[in-house]
């Protein structure tokens, strides 16, 4: 029997980089029973005693850091069909928050479960692979405790509450409705959800306004939790929808994390100092701000989500039933082409912006990886011709890239002090976006070795400690004695996305060791047949 002081891990002369945004320093770090148990600095050079383990790991050249936090993910059903979830795991991700955009598939009853599998199918698949076993959060994550690749934490999804209370009608909830989103909402949050999340374009949940909002942000706030917004704009007003959420956390005095914070569209282009010049003015105010952003500059979405909004009333069969009739689809292509719909943030679609990244069916393959501009042009037909026929046949099922991004933004935004990380990763298609594969080191590769716009310290803090504090988790985030061994070791020299547009799923170099909860999942840089991740549910107020 070993002695009952042995770890069962020490990771030898690892540079430490903490989380926190100070200094990395040399030490040994050893784990046991999932904890991060001592913490010897120096250990070496200054001739102290070193933890002793059942396992030695020699980390001479290799960063030691807190595992990344995905503060925008849509693996809501990945983490259950796909075991090996390397897209992720590979990265170092050793936590997602999921259950974004005011989409997902808990709460829901029998009816509106169809409905979500149907809206959401070009984000998640549709389901048929899934024993949908549960209707409830509690249930959701209960499902997830039985073995998931990396952990996950969940927000309640706006959308999918009014669609159980109200349907997909847009209007004003009545009174009686409003007060059984608030009931939903809470009930979320007693069964663990971290917060909730909305689709300001997307339908059902761009319907609300903003005194539903405020009312179901306060049930959110009175549990500790924080409002995740994808809001009403990102094109056209982008500023003024940022403004309308600052207006929210600081009526509802519930914390505010926007998500994928970009300012897209020719409209935008060099404007990220003003959203920043807004932020500092609300956090020098008190309010409680956080966001995060993907280190690339396309967009990805469903080729649906360009439609107006009054397409979309009533939900997806309507959305077809209006597509197959002549007369509606043209006045739904005017919307988009000249008006400038609100599902295109108000901007007049460019359709050699739009890539057909997935289809849902086998059938259409020959879009995938062409503009929907590119199409029509090889086959002699206009663009809206194209696009609703792939939308009809494919039954809203199609992703898209959307080229619409400014580097200058992308690089402003994420030097922020606020700023987080997320991937925003769709893992759908044939050729998916490939920060679904790549975010965490493209940040670490490009971002920080190649341009310095980062410093490795800040941007592992941008990436572990800033959004476990978010997270309000006391034992994540930071290199610290007591702490979850939620652990990455990677090479800051090779450290790189290997995803490509072009090759959207190839897996990273440089990250060959990944610990969640003391145990590897990513070992020599290959993936083990570890389960370690769970449900990360919100820590009481």
């Amino acid at each position: 029997m070993p002695p009952v002081d042995l770890a069962d891990l020490a990771l030898r002369d690892a540079d430490v980089v903490d989380g926190s945004g100070a200094p990395s320093y040399r030490a040994d770090v050893a784990v046991k029973d999932g904890r991060i148990v001592s913490i010897v600095k120096e250990a070496a050079a200054a001739g102290c005693q070193r933890p002793r383990a059942v396992r030695e790991l020699d980390a001479e050249g290799l960063v030691l850091s807190p595992g990344f936090i995905d503060m925008h993910a849509h693996s809501d059903l990945a983490l259950l069909r796909d075991p090996d979830h390397s897209a992720k795991a590979a990265q170092g991700v050793t936590l997602e928050v999921i259950g974004q955009d005011g989409l997902s598939y808990a709460p829901v009853d029998d009816r509106t479960l169809a409905e979500v599998r149907r809206a959401i199918t070009g984000w998640n698949g549709h389901g048929d692979d899934i024993d949908f076993t549960w209707r409830s959060v509690g249930e959701y994550l209960d499902r997830l405790d039985e073995g998931i690749a990396v952990n996950a934490a969940y927000l309640i999804p706006q959308g999918t509450v009014r669609m159980l209370a109200v349907g997909w009608e847009d209007r004003e909830a009545m009174p009686q409705e409003l007060d059984r989103m608030r009931q939903l909402v809470a009930e979320g949050m007693e069964q663990g959800a971290v917060g909730m999340s909305s689709g300001l374009t997307y339908t059902p949940g761009m319907y609300a306004t903003d005194a539903e909002l405020t009312d179901l942000c306060r049930v959110v706030a009175a549990y500790g939790g924080y409002y995740c917004p994808h809001h009403r704009s990102y094109g056209a007003g982008a500023l003024e929808a940022y403004e309308e959420m600052v207006t929210l956390t600081h009526e509802s005095g519930c914390p505010l994390h926007l998500t994928h914070a970009t300012m897209n569209f020719g409209v935008n282009k060099g404007r990220a100092g003003e959203l920043l010049s807004l932020l500092d003015a609300a956090l020098a105010s008190g309010a409680d701000i956080t966001l995060d952003t993907y280190p690339y500059t396309p967009g990805c979405t469903t080729l649906a989500a360009m439609l107006p909004s009054w397409a979309g009333e009533g939900g997806p069969e309507e959305i077809l039933a209006r597509l197959a009739d002549d007369r509606t689809a043209e006045r739904i292509r005017h919307g988009m082409e000249v008006v400038g719909s609100d599902g295109c943030q108000g901007v007049p679609i460019e359709w050699d912006t739009i890539e057909i990244s997935g289809v849902s069916d086998p059938g259409l393959a020959a879009y995938v990886g062409r503009t929907v501009q590119e199409s029509a042009d090889l086959r002699g037909e206009t663009p809206w011709a194209i696009a609703r026929r792939l939308l009809v046949e494919d039954r809203l099922g199609p992703t898209i890239l959307q080229h619409v991004g400014h580097e200058e933004n992308v690089r402003a935004i994420m030097r922020h002090r606020v700023h987080t990380g997320g991937s925003d990763g769709i893992l759908q298609g044939a050729k998916p976006h490939p920060r679904a594969y790549g975010t965490f080191p493209h940040y670490l590769g490009r971002y920080v070795r190649e341009l310095g716009v980062l410093s490795l310290e800040e941007c592992v803090a941008h990436l572990t400690g800033r959004p476990a504090a978010r997270l309000r988790l006391p034992d994540r985030g930071l290199v610290r004695e007591g702490h979850r061994a939620d652990l990455v070791l990677f090479d800051p020299a090779t450290v790189a996305a290997g995803a490509t547009f072009d090759q959207p799923r190839t897996p990273p170099t440089g990250i060959p060791y990944v610990l969640i909860d003391g145990r590897f999942v990513i070992e020599d840089g290959r993936r083990t047949d570890v389960l370690a991740g769970r449900a990360v549910r919100r820590t009481p107020a």
